[in-house]
């Protein structure tokens, strides 16, 4: 093995190299980087990927069964005799693909690793007292260190080494592999969540603890340790082009460090008429986890195991539409308002179904704080989900969307603004201010960014009188600071005579005539029948 040696600066010991060929696939641990083989539209590529996480291969009882039925006809396939030949096909992989967004992540048998190429060990970790050098992070002024943390550390270990994962795969290094354990019990308190963070930054030295989604630092900042925030890059610099590369290729945008950790537990969903792969861990019951395919009802959003209990369950679900009440309809489109307190089992479904396709959110069962928005396409057998927004009851921020998600057979299709524009219909009605609780994920933000851009040019287009930005978030809905920030973006303030005008440039105004010439599906406040929820204190305690 190469050892390991310091860099001349001495912040950072670099990362160690064994030359392939001269290691076995039980050398392999979390936190390495290693060539794996992955299916291309033309065939096959050798990519970089880094290992997560380590398992035995899963074997489900429901799977099981039915292979041992199988096996007792005499029906015993090729490719599962294969499979039983290669001895590394006993463990399974989660990995990151290196320049890859973190949905693409996924389980990958042993046999797809390739040891004949060079494995990347990762980074030394630096001893507790030293200093990472001037860019690292520092903890934030004010923290005592506490006693709690090495009896929290030493039983986590003592938990880890008694597991049977660990247990059955003598040989390979003590690294930590997160647990994919879906328990939503309860919340992690503040002084916990800060003792998470805090050991995270010991541990990795790349861990961020300020997160900028918007790429420019103004109005969606989120500082937790306080430190200093660097000077944005000058708006010229951005290009949607690079913006949407920084986006692909980003990693993790959830607060929470425990989340993080968590690895994608399901393969493919199945939903009506559609099958779609899962992006990001969702907490389905560990029963339901592992299988090929998880079969979920379009209408009650309940899960199964098989395609038979589903049919089954079809011959007595009742529902056609989601339980609330229809508040838009035009044409093929309807909007539904549901109350998460009232259709509790149906919002608790609906957001286990929407965590498979967002990471930037933390799940609980409680939905009772929340009113859920949900968009479908009607047809003669029903109306089949699009996407839906959620939205607080009481907002303390003035947020009209807490989340939103188009799912991903419906996506590029228009529906996401269509969404957005929904939930600003709403806030007119309300004579509110609105705005999306931040963090916005990568789709999401570039989805409000292109809606924003587009209203507000369209509303300077044909007005003939002057605005100013209150006139302008008076008449859409749209927050100052949302306002701001895409002006911003678009550079449209100059500076004439002494004072900040808008002005739209010959780019913008080519541009927006593009989006203009697509069609696509809009709003119509006339269909709306709809007012303005009040709650009561009793119907606002959550319990």
């Amino acid at each position: 093995m190469v050892s390991a040696h310091v860099n001349n600066e001495g912040s950072q010991e670099s990362a160690s190299i064994t030359p392939g060929g001269t290691y076995t696939i039980q050398t392999v641990s979390v936190g390495c980087k290693i060539y794996i083989r992955r299916p291309t539209p033309d065939g096959e590529e050798e990519r970089l990927a880094e290992i997560l996480s380590i398992r035995d291969k899963p074997v489900n009882s429901y799977t099981s069964t039915l292979a041992q039925r199988t096996n007792a006809r005499g029906g015993v396939k090729e490719e599962e005799e294969d499979a039983l030949d290669k001895p590394e096909d006993k463990w399974e992989y989660f990995v990151h693909w290196d320049q890859f967004n973190k949905r693409l992540d996924e389980w990958v048998t042993g046999s797809r690793l390739i040891l004949s190429r060079d494995l990347e060990w990762p980074r030394p970790k630096l001893p507790p007292g030293k200093k990472a050098g001037p860019g690292s992070l520092q903890k934030a002024p004010g923290k005592a260190p506490r006693s709690q943390s090495l009896l929290k550390k030493a039983t986590s270990n003592a938990a880890a080494a008694a597991s049977p994962t660990s247990a059955s795969t003598p040989g390979r290094s003590a690294f930590p592999s997160p647990s994919p354990a879906p328990s939503l019990k309860r919340k992690l308190t503040d002084d916990e969540e800060e003792e998470e963070e805090e050991e995270m930054e010991g541990d990795d030295i790349d861990a961020e603890g300020e997160m900028d989604v918007d790429g420019e630092g103004d109005t969606f900042e989120l500082n937790v340790n306080g430190a200093q925030v660097e000077t944005p890059p000058p708006v010229s610099s951005f290009s949607k082009e690079q913006e949407i590369e920084k986006l692909r290729t980003s990693g993790s945008m959830t607060q929470s460090i425990s989340e993080i950790a968590r690895v994608k537990n399901l393969n493919r969903l199945q939903i009506g008429k559609h099958e779609v792969e899962a992006w990001y861990f969702s907490p389905y019951p560990k029963e339901y986890a592992h299988l090929p395919v998880l079969y979920i009802c379009e209408f009650c959003l309940a899960y199964f195991p098989s395609p038979m209990m589903l049919s089954r369950h079809r011959q007595r679900c009742m529902l056609f539409h989601p339980p609330g009440n229809e508040i838009y309809r035009h044409q093929d489109i309807s909007v539904f308002e549901l109350d998460g307190k009232r259709q509790l089992s149906w919002c608790r479904n609906l957001s286990l179904l929407s965590k498979c396709f967002l990471d930037h959110k933390t799940l609980y069962y409680d939905v009772t704080p929340f009113m859920y928005y949900v968009m479908c396409l009607r047809d003669s057998t029903g109306c089949h989900i699009i996407g839906y927004f959620s939205k607080e009851k009481e907002s303390a921020e003035n947020y009209n969307v807490a989340c939103i998600l188009t799912l991903p057979q419906h996506q590029r299709y228009g529906f996401g603004k269509l969404l957005i524009e929904f939930s600003y219909e709403l806030s007119k009605k309300e004579g509110k201010l609105g705005s999306p609780e931040k963090p916005l994920s990568d789709l999401g933000l570039l989805s409000y960014r292109a809606y924003w851009a587009e209203v507000i040019v369209e509303l300077l287009i044909n007005t003939t009188d002057e605005l100013s930005i209150d006139d302008i978030a008076q008449k859409t809905s749209i927050t100052h600071a949302d306002i701001m920030n895409t002006c911003t973006t678009l550079q449209l303030f100059k500076h004439y005579k002494g004072q900040h005008i808008i002005c739209l440039s010959e780019a913008v105004l080519e541009k927006h005539e593009k989006v203009r010439n697509k069609r696509r599906r809009r709003i119509y406040a006339d269909n709306l029948i709809w007012k303005p929820p009040v709650f009561t204190r009793d119907q606002l305690r959550f319990y």
